[in-house]
């Protein structure tokens, strides 16, 4: 095993420290996969890798959250077919489009970046 190690300053440890925390990783972890990933493809910087983490983090929130959506939902159909009354449908109906809109902005986004890199 080997264990490089690097200098910096307390300005650049504290961004090391709150991207890897972004990220749900140690420092350490952090800078061994960023500059690993940089490694195998030197196009790439470590911004590029926490940015892939942070993006999948979001499309999981999002999948989470569009799956309790579509629980909702089918509530509200299941009462409205059974003849009773759903006063929580405009309620559901609003997050749903709320949702929709986070997904674009996401999307937009993402894309922008990726354009722009």
């Amino acid at each position: 095993m080997h264990q490089p190690s690097c200098r910096m300053n307390d300005a650049e440890y504290q961004l090391l420290a709150r991207a890897a925390a972004t990220c749900h990783m140690s420092v350490a972890g952090f800078l061994a996969r960023a500059a690993l990933d940089a490694a195998r493809d030197l196009g790439r910087t470590a911004a590029d890798v926490a940015g892939e983490r942070e993006m999948l983090q979001e499309l999981f929130a999002l999948r989470r959250h569009l799956g309790q959506l579509g629980n909702n939902l089918n509530q509200v159909a299941k009462a409205l077919n059974s003849g009773a009354d759903a006063p929580q449908a405009e309620a559901v109906l609003a997050a749903i489009q709320r949702t929709a809109k986070r997904v674009d902005a996401f999307t937009q986004h993402h894309l922008d970046n990726r354009t722009a890199g």
